[in-house]
């Protein structure tokens, strides 16, 4: 038997013990980090450069891109490396570092997608008094309650996990550090554990989710009520971006996480985490940019701005 104190290496499984396959997934997580990256950080600029998207909406939209960013490098590079190297191994200390990390800003992802259902139900159902309600007091508020979120449930988790011992073997099969294979290489009865990350993670997702669906539910009577097909596109065209991101965003976590342990399936569970750890990062800049024409403005405003002020320095 062997704790916390007296912990070998473990060993990342991975995804594959094909080289080949190996090769073209590390080809392909790269590309799709770099676009992840390069998204992410051009979305926070973009939206910081240009005064007329200094708004509570873009505001959250900068912070789901940085906590995108976070995600992605708590998990891709690990994986990268792993994928490229013969060297699978990851400490004890940075494999509960890194699960909490992965806890703390996926708990915030959460909240923070509901905070945006929430500023879209205002701007949709109350327009007029929209300045009045989402102030940046509030926006301040609902974005600290986010992180805080985040925080207590990697706490909580990373506390009940760190009481365990570890004996059955130091082979984790996965491709990152997660709860569910952590939990199985335990000698204790892990019982007590999973009923307590499963409270906290099936009441984050759960309560998030339930906001999200009231405010979709009373934007979709709100819209229904609107005369002109116009007013109807324009309404749906505001907040269907973010319907997509949350449903792919929601759909994955779910299927992974709000299920008994030992229903676990490496095979089709892995997709999945592959899915929301990796894919995802890089999807929610694209649909918000590509599906925004304010953000298209945004980018080309931007963009004149530095070469106007280019063609002066040469002046």
């Amino acid at each position: 038997m062997w704790n916390d104190t007296h912990v070998p290496d473990f060993i990342l499984m991975g995804l594959t013990d094909s080289e080949e396959i190996q090769l073209v997934l590390s080809v392909l997580f790269l590309l799709i980090y770099l676009v992840t990256v390069l998204g992410n950080v051009g979305m926070i600029m973009i939206i910081h450069l240009d005064v007329q998207l200094h708004t509570p909406m873009y505001f959250f939209l900068s912070h789901l891109s940085f906590l995108d960013l976070c995600y992605s490098n708590v998990i891709t590079p690990k994986t990268l490396g792993n994928l490229v190297t013969s060297n699978k191994s990851i400490s004890f200390r940075g494999c509960f570092t890194q699960m909490y990390f992965f806890i703390l800003f996926g708990g915030a992802e959460c909240f923070l997608l509901s905070s945006m259902a929430y500023d879209r139900y205002v701007a949709i159902c109350n327009p007029l008094q929209y300045p009045v309600i989402m102030s940046s007091r509030l926006c301040s508020a609902l974005l600290t309650a986010t992180y805080m979120i985040g925080f207590m449930d990697s706490s909580v988790s990373m506390i009940c996990m760190s009481r365990l011992h570890f004996c059955h073997s130091i082979v984790i099969h996965h491709f990152f550090c997660d709860t569910s294979p952590i939990l199985a290489l335990s000698c204790e009865d892990t019982f007590y554990t999973e009923i307590m990350a499963f409270i906290f993670a099936g009441s984050t997702l759960m309560v998030s989710l339930i906001t999200i669906s009231l405010s979709y539910v009373s934007i979709l009577c709100t819209i229904l009520k609107i005369d002109s097909t116009l007013g109807k596109q324009k309404a749906f065209s505001t907040c269907g971006s973010h319907l997509l991101g949350v449903i792919i965003f929601y759909s994955t976590m779910i299927f992974t996480y709000l299920k008994p342990t030992k229903s676990y399936s490496l095979g089709k569970d892995q997709v999945a985490s592959v899915f929301y750890t990796i894919v995802i990062p890089m999807l929610n800049p694209l649909i918000y940019s590509l599906r925004n024409k304010e953000v298209k403005n945004a980018f080309n405003r931007v963009m004149k701005k530095r070469g106007s002020s280019k063609v002066l320095k040469k002046q």
